[in-house]
């Protein structure tokens, strides 16, 4: 079976299943002061899990929610079931699924899904970057005075120390800044031109994997630097690829 395919199909359907309780009541299985756990997090992670290994079930899946599979495979699917969890239990349309694929260490599928306005981003390594079916780019700003800009502040104190100083230097050059909620929806939205940049000096892989590989796709550039001694923690620059980003980093 095309390994894009059933991304998608795995995507689609958690989507489908997200949007049906998008807006009812909703189980807590963990509240912190900057994030939130809902059930329907490991509930989504279990249905695109059940559809992957159903597919290809040598493989691991590593997941915002756990492990499943065999984790020495050289086929590791990367699975955010809910990005913009905390959007969805406020009952604020911006959330998506996103899944990614990596073969022996490099990103071949990533896929990114928004329930909400049923938008499917897809991307097969050496293929062009699609939403809904038709090929998309970055934007052609080059100018941050044109720009709107995606600055994540983190959820520690490091963090959003860093990332409120960024947004205060990026507001005084930018157009607009944006604070949307979801890393993932953030990376295809540089992708396809709605954004020219996004930058966190924290974030999770399972965050913006599918992202990079859309993203880079696309015609834009992504830096990663991984934190030292943290698990899978990274910080990324992810932007058109024309814009003086370092000006405000």
């Amino acid at each position: 079976m095309n390994h894009l395919n059933v991304a998608k199909q795995a995507a689609c359907q958690a989507g489908a299943f997200l949007r049906e309780h998008f807006g009812k009541p909703l189980d807590v299985d963990e509240a912190k002061h900057h994030d939130i756990k809902l059930a329907l997090d490991r509930e989504s992670q279990d249905l695109i899990t059940r559809v992957l290994l159903g597919a290809f079930p040598d493989h691991a899946i590593y997941g915002e929610e756990g492990l499943a599979g065999n984790q020495d495979s050289d086929y590791q699917w990367i699975v955010d079931p809910i990005d913009g969890t905390v959007n969805f239990f406020y009952g604020i349309p911006h959330y998506c699924v996103s899944i990614a694929l990596r073969h022996e260490g490099e990103l071949v599928v990533g896929v990114i899904y928004d329930p909400s306005m049923d938008d499917l981003w897809e991307v097969e390594k050496g293929s062009p970057a699609l939403l809904n079916g038709e090929p998309i780019s970055v934007s052609p700003r080059t100018k941050l005075e044109e720009c709107a800009l995606f600055v994540g502040c983190g959820k520690d104190e490091e963090a959003l120390s860093t990332g409120l100083e960024r947004f205060r230097r990026a507001s005084l050059r930018a157009r607009k800044m944006r604070m949307m909620g979801s890393a993932a929806l953030g990376m295809a939205y540089v992708a396809t031109g709605r954004l020219d940049a996004y930058v966190e000096s924290r974030i999770s892989l399972w965050d913006i994997a599918a992202g990079q590989l859309l993203l880079e796709a696309a015609g834009g550039k992504t830096d990663l630097a991984e934190i030292p001694g943290s698990a899978d923690a990274w910080s990324i620059v992810a932007t058109n690829g024309k814009i003086p980003i370092e000006e405000i980093l």
